[in-house]
């Protein structure tokens, strides 16, 4: 049986611990990334918030080792029973799936720090999005500005003006704090379209090597 690609551009990939038959996560995966996962037997996806193939562990060196591949009778999702080199999750958990809906509370704790690992950016990225999907009452700051478009948009214009007037006026130290305050207002405006930093990453890798005026002019319109 083989996978209708035409058909089913992006199929759920579920990982499972070939020893344990634990479920560590669920990704997506596109012809290039089965193919790939196929041919260097470390699992490949599709990110659909990065829009671009990933490696598991590209970041971390968290790897997951391919031991078999399994295709359902509708040949539109596949289980990768794989060894799991450190942790399943971004957030440092062993399994995705740490959250108890009926007890309302975390079943897993994080074994490993992997902030440093992905960097600040996107581990506050992924922060945002936790208060983004948080039923949490707690004061949030980040989670009033989901809720208010209007007061986030005014933030970010205001944190804008902000870093302006400290390049042209204030210290160092002023500009690298103004900045730092409209680059997490800015995290807080990608969480709410839910658009990935990476996607602003791989802008930028783009426009290496391109004038500015050839990029400009390359703009959709």
């Amino acid at each position: 049986m083989q996978i209708n690609w035409q058909k089913n551009p992006l199929i759920p990939a579920i990982a499972q611990d070939s020893e344990t038959n634990e479920v560590l996560m669920l990704a997506y995966m596109n012809e290039e990334a089965y193919n790939l996962t196929l041919t260097t037997g470390y699992a490949h996806y599709f990110s659909r918030s990065k829009q671009r193939i990933w490696k598991k562990g590209e970041s971390s060196n968290h790897t997951q080792e391919i031991q078999d591949i399994l295709l359902d009778c509708d040949a539109d999702t596949l289980v990768l029973k794989i060894k799991q080199n450190g942790v399943a999750c971004h957030t440092g958990t062993k399994s995705c799936f740490f959250t108890s809906v009926t007890k309302e509370k975390r079943v897993l704790e994080k074994e490993i720090d992997t902030d440093a690992m992905y960097g600040v950016v996107d581990t506050l990225y992924h922060t945002v999005l936790e208060r983004k999907n948080s039923n949490d009452t707690k004061k949030s700051w980040t989670k009033k500005l989901l809720n208010d478009k209007a007061l986030m948009l005014s933030k970010i214009r205001e944190e804008a003006d902000e870093v302006c007037v400290a390049i042209e006026e204030e210290s160092d130290e002023q500009v690298i704090y103004e900045s730092a305050d409209l680059l997490y207002h800015t995290l807080v405006g990608l969480g709410y379209r839910e658009i990935s930093p990476d996607r602003v990453k791989q802008e930028l890798a783009r426009r290496f090597g391109m004038s500015g005026i050839e990029e400009k002019a390359g703009r959709k319109k």
